[in-house]
């Protein structure tokens, strides 16, 4: 669809699950070096595997770092991504998201920013969420002026509705990707399910993927996919993000399974084929200026993509 390339967002993203960073229990034992070291080299091996299998894009997560922190991590963790961000991005040469867990949406701007990186996931970007954190309150205003400030090319994608969460906003996913779309200025939306790993409900979907296209607003699956549910999943969604699908047994933060992400991406790519073409969205629904910064981000990346 031509609402995900001017996005520059990939439509098959291969969540990279990082071990415990610096600073972070999982990481007792290990100096930061050490901790860096042995985050970096497993990043880098799982990023050049998801690109040799076709993946059209990957996504950093500080995924070791439970408990997360609800608001800004430590100054460790954003040298230890910044770090790990910057050695995948040599590595490979297709679109990088960043996602610094639990919510801290500046960082991640930052990272990607100075990285070169395209785009950031942010799990409560407006609104309010009760979480196994506690209260979340999202921080669009700050964000989208930090990106204007950095002049930075990073697309933003945002969850409606958020795993591991309840929305004390709004019951009504419509509204959530309504909201998150025209007035958190989210360039994407992201919809999941309950948890990680679980799929997302038929119903929610099917509501958020009639107001996303009624509003002209990117929406990506965030949890859940397999390869037996592809099809009907993208007769809504215009992209997939995948990470416990494509690891051994199916399980989050497991190492990756080389057999299931390249079926997993023969199976994307037969679904896709397969979709049929959606109605146009209706005019003028899009925030002023979106366009035309999305147009530059999507050229600049256009060569590197071929390359994969």
């Amino acid at each position: 669809m031509s609402s995900r390339r001017d996005a520059g967002i990939p439509g098959l993203i291969g969540v990279l699950h990082l071990p415990a960073l610096a600073g972070a229990p999982g990481a007792r034992g290990l100096s930061p070096s050490e901790a860096l070291a042995r985050a970096g080299l497993q990043a880098v091996a799982e990023a050049k595997a998801l690109a040799q299998a076709g993946f059209e894009g990957l996504i950093l997560e500080n995924f070791g770092d439970s408990p997360f922190l609800k608001g800004p991590v430590g100054p460790e963790t954003v040298a230890s991504l910044a770090v790990i961000a910057a050695a995948v991005r040599e590595a490979v040469r297709v679109p990088i998201g960043i996602n610094v867990l639990r919510n801290d949406g500046p960082s991640a701007l930052a990272i990607a920013a100075v990285t070169g990186c395209d785009f950031i996931r942010v799990n409560v970007l407006s609104g309010v969420a009760a979480t196994d954190q506690g209260l979340i309150e999202g921080e669009a205003a700050r964000l989208a002026r930090e990106r204007d400030r950095l002049e930075a090319q990073v697309s933003i994608l945002a969850d409606a509705h958020v795993k591991h969460a309840q929305s004390l906003s709004s019951r009504d996913i419509e509204l959530a990707v309504e909201e998150l779309g025209l007035r958190a200025l989210a360039d994407g939306v992201i919809v999941t399910g309950a948890t990680t790993g679980r799929p997302v409900d038929a119903e929610a979907l099917r509501r958020a993927g009639q107001a996303a296209r009624h509003h002209g607003i990117p929406l990506w699956i965030g949890s859940g996919a397999t390869r037996e549910t592809l099809p009907g999943l993208l007769e809504w969604a215009n992209g997939i993000i995948v990470g416990s699908a494509i690891r051994k047994g199916g399980r989050a933060g497991a190492p990756l399974d080389l057999a299931r992400l390249k079926a997993f991406v023969k199976d994307y790519r037969a679904a896709s084929r397969r979709r049929k073409p959606k109605p146009a969205a209706a005019a003028g629904t899009r925030k002023p200026g979106a366009g035309k910064r999305k147009k530059k981000k999507s050229s600049r990346r256009t060569g590197a993509g071929a390359r994969s």
